[in-house]
């Protein structure tokens, strides 16, 4: 079954597609290849996993996000996925990226799903972990689902666009977290910084309850599409998904590669016509020092309940997948994802 395994694989990265971060046209994302090269990887061969003896006796905390979200979910079919292939399994909830980076860095995390934005600046010190050193520890197990940006407002605020927000109350998630990240970034290249708005530092669910109460104009939320949030006030509200678009976007794009120009489809929610946005890729993190063999062996659990994982939730189904490739992974691989 691994020699099946690495087939697929080797057959997948070779007929991959090219990876849609590096685009600046409008778009969805794309499946795509590996771009690893060969002469430092090791090869599936000298990697042998473990025996469901060994596998028996480790134990995997996989982090998530807030319960609110959709990486609760997902990163919970992950636990559920490597409990059926004989590990030993708990599936943490977290404030999502940031704390997931830190977990992992201190070990108190084998794998965690994380924004590939926030995980880059942590990766080379820069942004919002600028002066706070380098965390070149950091390593990918695998590419997971697109994270779109989507701006959340009702009807009576005023706010039609990103220049709208200026001289409003703006959720832009939790301190630190990869939507503040998110946020931090995107007002920067549209010429907004937070003294130009009453920031409110809490995660998306918190301000858009906060908004339903009219305490907040508007809301950050990066998530995959749909987001039940969202749907929710939907529902009860006049919502309108404020465009992310124009020289901003261009400024955005071209300065960070690993964002990307998409919409957010007609029909998603309230909205008729397909809104102008962005995504960034998450991806799964795992812990440096793990074995080669242990993570090889984790992928190919991974991979053998991979129906568990699409189950979780429709950004998985239609985006986690072994023939997906890893071309649009900035951060190193670990080795035994690599092989």
């Amino acid at each position: 079954m691994k020699k099946l395994l690495a087939m697929v694989m080797a057959v997948a990265m070779t007929l991959s597609l090219a990876a849609c971060g590096s685009s600046g046209n409008t778009s969805t994302p794309a499946s795509s290849g590996s771009g690893s090269d060969a002469s430092t990887s090791q090869s599936a061969g000298e990697v042998k996993g473990l025996t469901p003896e060994e596998r028996s006796k480790e134990f995997i905390t996989v982090g998530t996000g807030p319960t609110s979200g959709i990486y609760f979910p997902i990163g919970g079919a992950f636990a559920t996925a490597l409990k059926d292939y004989g590990y030993q399994t708990s599936a943490e909830a977290t404030n999502a990226t940031g704390q997931n980076i830190q977990n992992i860095l201190n070990g108190d995390a084998e794998i965690a799903i994380a924004m590939q934005d926030a995980v880059m600046q942590a990766y080379t010190g820069t942004g919002a972990y600028e002066g706070k050193g380098e965390a070149s520890d950091l390593r990918a197990l695998m590419r997971l689902w697109p994270n779109y940006v989507q701006l959340v407002t009702v009807k009576g605020t005023g706010i039609n666009s990103v220049a709208d927000l200026k001289g409003k109350r703006v959720g832009v998630g939790a301190a630190n977290s990869g939507v503040e990240i998110n946020a931090r970034m995107i007002l920067n290249a549209y010429g907004i910084t937070y003294d130009d708005i009453t920031p409110d530092y809490l995660a998306y669910g918190e301000a858009i309850d906060n908004m339903k109460n009219g305490q907040c104009d508007a809301v950050f939320v990066t998530s995959g599409l749909p987001n039940s949030t969202i749907m929710d006030l939907g529902v009860q509200y006049d919502m309108v998904i404020v465009p992310i678009d124009g020289e901003g976007r261009d400024k955005l794009v071209a300065e960070y590669p690993y964002y990307a120009k998409s919409v957010i489809p007609a029909d998603t929610y309230n909205n008729t016509e397909d809104v102008e946005g962005l995504f960034v890729y998450n991806i799964m993190l795992v812990r440096k020092d793990l074995s080669d063999d242990m993570v090889y062996d984790m992928l190919q659990g991974i991979f053998e309940n991979i129906s568990t994982i699409k189950a979780s939730h429709n950004a998985a189904d239609k985006n986690i997948d072994i023939s997906f490739g890893v071309d649009d992974i900035q951060l190193p691989l670990h080795p035994g994802a690599e092989a």
